[in-house]
This record gives structure tokens, C-alpha cells and sequence, in this order.
């Protein structure tokens, strides 16, 4: 699923936005997938890469319980604020939106309850 997810967004934001022009409310949903599908894809990234391992980014980033996905989740949503308004530092040449930190706290909010509720089903099969 995450490798799935990762080559969406790539294709969204190095294939289909830079050489194709879509009229909106197209336009706009193409601009905020990215953030959308990445955001929503972070804790099932997190389960694949550090479950099951020891060192200190895994121990800090684990997600092997509600508590621990809570935790993750909000470390998620600073990062991705974060993120967003280091691209005013012209340095970057990003454009900062406040529509990527609304859609990647939506699609945070999603994957919570979703990978929340598939991992409540795992645990008690």
C-alpha cells in the first residue's frame, strides 16, 4: 500500500501536474493529493518500516498501539506545519498553501482512524 501511494503521488506531482493543464475543481484536487495521500500514508509507512526493530528512530516512531499511533499522529501533524512554513524561506522555491496543511491534516486525521481500526481488527484476530 505504501509503495502503491508513493508512486501515485510521483506520478501526480512529476507526470500528470507539470504537463498536463486540468481546469478546476480538478486543478486544485491535483494540487493537494500529494499532501492528501502522504499524510495519510505516514502511519502505515511507519508500521512497515520500524515494526519489529530496535533502534532509537523505531522506538520513537513505533506503532504498535492507539496510544503509540496518537502519539505518531501528532508528531505528524507538527512535522507536516513545520514543513509547510519553512517553504516561506524563499531558499526553498516551494510555495507555501495553507490548503496542503488543512488537506495533510485531513488525510492525517483519516489514516488514524482507518489504521486505528485496522490495527484494533488485527490484534484481536
Amino acid at each position: 500500500m505504501v509503495i502503491a501511494g508513493a508512486l501515485l503521488i510521483w506520478t501526480i506531482k512529476l507526470f500528470v501536474r507539470p504537463f498536463f493543464h486540468f481546469d478546476q475543481p480538478l486543478h486544485f484536487f491535483l494540487g493537494i493529493a500529494p499532501n492528501f495521500l502522504g499524510s495519510f500514508l505516514l502511519p502505515f509507512a511507519a508500521c512497515w518500516f520500524f515494526s519489529g526493530r530496535t533502534h532509537l528512530i523505531a522506538r520513537v516512531l513505533r506503532v504498535d498501539g492507539i496510544t503509540d499511533l496518537r502519539q505518531f499522529c501528532l508528531l505528524g501533524f507538527g512535522m507536516l506545519v513545520l514543513n509547510e512554513y519553512l517553504q516561506l524561506i524563499p531558499v526553498f522555491g516551494r510555495t507555501f498553501d495553507y490548503f496542503d496543511i488543512l488537506f495533510s491534516s485531513f488525510g492525517l486525521v483519516l489514516s488514524y482512524f482507518v489504521f486505528g481500526k485496522l490495527q484494533q481488527k488485527l490484534q484481536l484476530a
